[in-house]
C-alpha cells in the first residue's frame, strides 16, 4: 500500500532519504529497474533460504549508515488491532550485526544498527482530507539479543529474533488503538464521536490514547450492569450512519432533536424551522459559489475519477485509498500542466509569461487547498439539511418498519484478509476474555506509575507500522456488504431517534462510571495502566494462543486496570463533552415544536409527560 511508504518518507526526521524492500522480480525491466533504483528500493528475493542472499541489498544500504524502512506486519489489512508482527526486521537487524562483524573492512559506516518502531495511524484513511498521526517509539538497540543470536547453539538464533520480534510489537502496540474485535471498536468510535462532535476539538497528540481508552472501556463487559445494551445502542447508530452515509458531526450541526422514536409519539422538528435551515445553508453554499467555483470545475474531474477509482475496490480500504491517491495525481500531472500552457500560450510564450503562468498555477492550488475543508463542510451540511427535511416531510405510511430497520442496524465487518495467517496472530493488549473487573482489595497489586521518559529519533533501521483508525467524525470506508444506501424519507428519522438512544446511553453508563465506588476498575491497555496509576497482571497463557508455539512465543497474558473515575476524568480533561450528551439539543428545539403537524405529534409542554421507551422493548 503506497500510502505508508509516502507518510513515512515525507515526515521521516532530519529528511533521511529511505529505502524500501521491493521484490526482485520487478527489477527485471530495465526502466522499472531504473525507477526503483533510483527512488531508494531494494531488490529482495524472498524465495531465498539464505538470509545473508536475502539481505544482501539492506547489509549494502546499512553499510554506508542509510535507514532502511520495512513493514513487519508483512502486508496491510483491515483489522481492528495488529494482528501481526513477522520476524523480517529482527532478522534483518541481527543478521547485519553478525555480517558486520564478519567483515569489518565492508562498513563504510560504522556502529550498531538500531530498530526504530514508527506507528502510523490513520484517522480515516480512505477519506480525503483525514488526518494521520506518526509515532516513533523507543530505539532498540541489539546489545540484549546479539550475544544469544551469535551463541551458535540449537535454536539461539531463533529465539533472539522472537524476543526482539515481540520487543518491537510491543512498542507498535503501545503507539496504536488496538481492539479484542469489530464491534468493540466500532462502539468505541461512536463514543467518541459524541463526545467530541467536531473532529478539531480531537488534540491529535492524545489521539491514539483517546481511542485506546475508549476501546478498553468497551472491552469492559461488566463496566455497568446495562453494559450490553449501551454498547448496542451505539452500533446501532454507527451502522446507520454507514448505510446513510451521514456523519454525526454533521448531524450534530444541525438542531435536530435526540428522543425520536418512530413507534411512539414525539416531538419532531418543525417543518418550517427545518426548512429555514435548508434555505440558510443553501444560500451559505451560494454566497461561497464564486470564490469557489473555477477551483471546483478544475479540481471536479479529480474528484469524480477518484470516487471510480475507490469502487472498483470497495472491500479494501487501503486500495480504495492507493487507487484515490494514483487516479487524482495523474490527472493533477495532467490538469495543471495543461493551464500552465494554456495560461503560457495566451500570454505569448513570453519568459514574463511562464513566471506568470506558474504562479497562478501555484497559487490555484494553494487556493484550493486552503478553502476546500470548510466549504466541503458546508456542503455536506446542506446535504444533510435537505435529507432531514425529507425524512420529517414524508407521511408517516412511508417509514421504514422496524423489521425492515433491522438489516441496517448491524455494522458492516470488512472481509478478513487472505494474507494475515490467522493460525499465529498477535493477542491484543486488551483481550476479550471473561474476566471481571477487580475491586480494591489487598490482594491487588499498588498502582505503578511510570517515569517520565524521552524518545531518540536517530536510527539506522527505520521499522514502519500501519493501522487505520477512522476519521473521529466518519464511518469507516462504504461498500463493505451489498446492501444500498436507503432513502432519506424511510430512514431519516430512525437516524435521529438511533442518535438519541445512543447518546442518552452512553451519558448514563459514563455518569454511573463516574459516580462509582472508589475500587471500581475497567480493562486497560497495559501501558495505559501503568502510565495513569492503574496495575497490570500476568494470567497464564492457557486458552489464549492458538497453539502451545504460538504461547510460548507470545508468554503470559498481561491484562491492565484503570480505575473507572480516573478514566472518567482523562476524558473530561482532553475534552469530552459528557455532561451535554442528554441535554441542550432538545432545549434548542422546545420552541420550535408545531401544534399541526398532522400526524399527532404532541406539543412541547405535552412532550415533557412522554415515557421513554427503548427500541428493544415489547409493547
Amino acid at each position: 500500500m503506497m500510502l505508508d511508504p509516502a507518510v513515512l518518507s515525507s515526515a521521516f526526521p532530519h529528511h533521511r532519504i529511505l529505502h524500501y524492500w521491493s521484490k526482485a522480480t520487478l527489477f527485471a525491466n530495465p526502466v522499472l529497474s531504473y525507477v526503483l533504483y533510483s527512488s531508494g528500493n531494494i531488490p529482495v528475493d524472498r524465495k531465498s533460504k539464505d538470509r545473508q542472499v536475502l539481505f544482501k541489498g539492506t547489509f549494502t544500504e546499512l553499510a554506508k549508515g542509510n535507514a532502511v524502512a520495512l513493514f513487519p506486519e508483512g502486508t496491510s489489512y483491515t483489522e481492528p488491532r495488529i494482528m501481526q508482527v513477522k520476524d523480517g526486521a529482527s532478522y534483518a537487524a541481527l543478521e547485519y550485526t553478525k555480517w558486520a562483524a564478519e567483515n569489518p573492512d565492508k562498513v563504510k559506516h560504522p556502529g550498531e544498527v538500531v530498530i526504530v518502531p514508527a506507528a502510523i495511524v490513520y484517522t480515516n484513511k480512505s477519506k480525503y482530507r483525514s488526518s494521520v498521526v506518526m509515532e516513533f517509539g523507543s530505539p532498540i538497540r541489539m546489545d540484549a539479543y546479539k550475544e544469544q543470536f551469535l551463541s551458535g547453539t540449537e535454536g539461539s538464533s531463533r529465539a533472539a529474533a522472537k524476543r526482539l520480534t515481540r520487543a518491537i510489537e510491543k512498542e507498535l502496540v503501545e503507539a496504536t488503538v488496538n481492539a479484542p474485535d469489530w464491534d468493540t471498536l466500532y462502539a468505541a468510535r461512536m463514543a467518541r464521536d459524541l463526545l467530541w462532535e467536531e473532529d478539531s476539538t480531537v488534540n491529535m497528540d492524545n489521539y491514539v490514547s483517546i481511542c485506546q481508552t475508549l476501546v478498553d472501556l468497551f472491552a469492559t463487559e461488566d463496566a455497568t450492569p446495562n453494559f450490553r445494551f449501551v454498547r448496542q445502542r451505539l452500533l446501532e447508530y454507527y451502522s446507520l450512519l454507514q448505510y446513510t452515509n451521514l456523519t454525526n458531526s454533521v448531524l450534530s450541526s444541525l438542531p435536530v432533536p435526540k428522543n425520536l422514536d418512530p413507534r411512539h409519539p414525539a416531538p419532531l422538528p418543525s417543518r418550517l424551522l427545518t426548512l429555514s435551515i435548508l434555505v440558510r445553508d443553501t444560500l451559505a453554499i451560494a454566497i461561497r459559489l464564486p470564490f469557489v467555483f473555477f477551483p471546483l470545475i478544475l479540481h471536479a474531474p479529480v474528484y469524480v475519477m477518484g470516487r471510480l477509482g475507490a469502487r472498483l475496490v470497495e472491500d479494501e480500504e487501503e486500495t480504495q485509498a492507493q487507487n484515490k491517491v494514483v487516479f487524482g495525481l495523474l490527472l493533477l500531472l495532467t490538469i495543471y500542466p495543461t493551464v500552465f500552457w494554456v495560461l503560457w500560450a495566451t500570454l505569448s510564450y513570453t519568459t514574463t509569461g511562464a513566471l506568470v503562468s506558474g504562479l497562478v498555477v501555484w497559487s490555484f492550488s494553494v487556493y484550493h487547498t486552503k478553502i476546500i475543508n470548510d466549504n466541503y463542510f458546508h456542503l455536506k451540511r446542506m446535504i444533510a439539511a435537505w435529507r432531514v427535511l425529507v425524512g420529517v416531510w414524508a407521511p408517516k405510511r412511508l417509514e421504514m418498519s422496524l423489521e425492515g430497520l433491522s438489516q441496517y442496524t448491524t455494522p458492516r465487518v470488512p472481509p478478513e484478509s487472505p494474507w494475515v495467517d490467522r493460525a499465529r496472530i498477535s493477542r491484543p493488549p486488551t483481550p476479550s476474555a471473561d474476566i471481571a473487573s477487580p475491586l480494591a482489595s489487598p490482594r491487588a497489586p499498588a498502582p505503578v506509575h511510570a517515569p517520565n521518559s524521552t524518545n531518540k529519533h536517530g536510527s539506522t533501521l527505520a521499522v514502519p507500522q500501519t493501522l487505520n483508525v477512522n476519521t473521529a467524525d466518519e464511518p469507516p470506508a462504504k461498500g463493505v456488504g451489498k446492501r444500498g444506501r436507503p432513502s432519506s424519507r424511510r430512514i431519516m428519522r430512525h437516524v435521529l431517534r438511533a442518535r438519541g438512544e445512543a447518546a442518552k446511553a452512553l451519558a448514563g453508563c459514563l455518569g454511573e462510571l463516574q459516580n462509582a465506588p472508589a475500587g471500581k476498575r475497567v480493562r486497560a491497555a497495559p501501558h495505559l495502566a501503568r502510565l495513569y496509576g492503574g496495575f497490570v497482571e500476568e494470567l497464564p497463557a492457557a486458552n489464549v494462543a492458538p497453539s502451545e508455539d504460538v504461547q510460548a512465543e507470545q508468554g503470559p497474558v498481561v491484562v491492565g486496570w484503570r480505575e473507572a473515575r480516573e478514566v472518567i476524568a482523562f476524558l473530561r480533561k482532553h475534552g469530552a463533552k459528557i455532561a451535554g450528551l442528554d441535554r441542550g439539543i432538545e432545549a434548542g428545539w422546545a420552541a420550535a415544536m408545531s401544534d399541526d403537524e398532522g400526524n399527532g405529534t404532541p406539543t412541547a409542554s405535552e412532550a415533557e409527560d412522554l415515557v421513554w421507551i427503548p427500541s428493544g422493548a415489547q409493547e
